[in-house]
């Protein structure tokens, strides 16, 4: 295989993004981009919800529990256990990445420290009503937009209406530092606070930063065409082949969390590099318009929009979530498609009480929670890259084989023609 796509339409990095010196201070491009008084920079998106968490918490510690979608990324799990709060979990609203109100309500109460909308693959979800709910229990709301730097809601960025917001800068999103995270807060009493969170519990740490920037180095070196059938497909048809698909996924997460500061040179890098994601999201949304109506023309499958409770959404789109009519569907598309270097892919593999290795993260009143939503969503689900490096016959190839998992018979598996290339996994990571 000469060439592959990835999962998402991460922005690649030029030889002039990496050169010494220059401007270093991301966080102020990083707010003038959103527009809004001041960004938070660190070391990765999980690392700034925690940030966030430890400074709810200094407000009011009486509160213990956090509320967040039951399919998301188990990051924010083990974010809210490091930070010794409960996590609680509410299904999905139908065929739908919003919360499920009905269920949110009663999670709402006098422990309730935050709520988590969450924003997956650049969708923006409803956060109104989210919010209303939450403060009507005296709770934040933090915006999960890890996904979604660049999203906008009637003009302002995600995040921007509620107490705080989160952003990744990891590996294979808009904007990338290896690892990176930017927290954004509403007001300056939230703002003191989280830089007070911050400076008392993320110290310097010269080996983590080292580490970085050669993981950064290799990105810039290996994220293209030519190298992605080494970097990232081999690895990924390794972990399908021997069963493991949260290793394929990616959601296999080591419970230790680095905690540094980002150096100057990695921030030069962002501030370099952040001069062309507007143009590089305009070019992502002009490519999404004709594939987005030709993945709507399938019998049977549903595309995944911003949501209708949301008036003036403009989400990002780096890659496309689609449902298939049921698990039976997903399941012979995914044989066809997860591995064939076509960019498609799971965004997590389960609901999070159905991992093994995070079910226990869970509040224990949640584990056994029915979850039919979110467990409906996670069946059927399929992720596909709006990379441009994958091309109209790569997606013509994709609509025929989603089109016949949706319609057509589910047995045998359809497999269109792979030839894995095996190579040296490079550095990966999500953030």
């Amino acid at each position: 295989m000469a060439r592959e796509a990835p999962p998402t339409a991460g922005l690649p990095l030029g030889m002039a993004d990496l050169l010494p010196g220059g401007d270093a201070d991301l966080g102020g491009a990083l707010a003038r981009f959103l527009a809004v008084p001041t960004v938070q920079v660190e070391c990765s998106g999980t690392a700034a919800l925690m940030v966030a968490l430890t400074a709810l918490r200094s407000l009011a510690p009486e509160r213990d529990e956090v509320v967040a979608p039951a399919y998301t990324c188990p990051l924010v799990a083990l974010a809210v256990a490091h930070c010794g709060l409960r996590l609680r979990l509410c299904d999905l609203a139908p065929d739908s990445l919003d919360l499920d109100l009905p269920d949110l309500a009663p999670l709402c109460g006098h422990r309730t420290l935050a709520v988590l909308p969450t924003h997956l693959a650049g969708r923006v979800v409803d956060t109104g009503n989210v919010r209303s709910l939450a403060r009507a229990a005296g709770a934040w709301v933090i915006e999960d937009a890890a996904q979604a730097l660049g999203a906008r809601t009637a003009g302002a960025s995600v995040g921007s209406g509620s107490d705080l917001a989160f952003f990744s800068l990891a590996v294979g999103k808009g904007l990338t530092l290896f690892e990176g995270g930017a927290l954004i807060a509403a007001n300056p009493l939230l703002r003191a606070a989280c830089a007070r969170a911050s400076r008392n519990n993320v110290p310097r740490h010269a080996f983590w930063e080292l580490r970085r920037c050669a993981e950064l180095l290799a990105y810039a070196a290996l994220y293209r065409p030519s190298a992605l059938p080494w970097a990232y497909g081999a690895p990924l048809r390794r972990a399908l082949a021997r069963g493991d698909r949260v290793g394929a996924a990616g959601d296999d997460f080591s419970a230790r969390i680095p905690l540094h500061r980002v150096g100057r040179w990695r921030q030069s890098v962002g501030v370099r590099a952040l001069a062309r994601l507007p143009d590089w999201l305009a070019a992502g949304q002009a490519r999404a318009a004709p594939r987005l109506a030709r993945l709507r023309r399938i019998p049977g499958l549903t595309v995944l929009d911003d949501s209708p409770a949301v008036d003036g959404a403009e989400g990002t789109w780096p890659s496309f979530l689609v449902l298939l009519p049921d698990a039976a569907a997903r399941e012979t598309a995914l044989a066809a498609l997860w591995g064939a270097g076509l960019g498609v892919s799971l965004p997590f593999v389960h609901v999070l009480p159905d991992y093994p290795r995070y079910a226990d993260l869970v509040a224990v009143e949640d584990r056994s929670a029915e979850l039919p939503h979110a467990r409906s969503f996670a069946a059927r689900v399929l992720s596909i890259g709006n990379s441009p490096w994958l091309d109209d016959a790569g997606f013509a190839q994709i609509c025929g084989l989603l089109e016949r998992a949706a319609c057509g018979p589910r047995n045998p598996p359809l497999k269109p023609p792979i030839s894995p290339t095996p190579g040296p996994a490079a550095p990966a990571a999500r953030g």
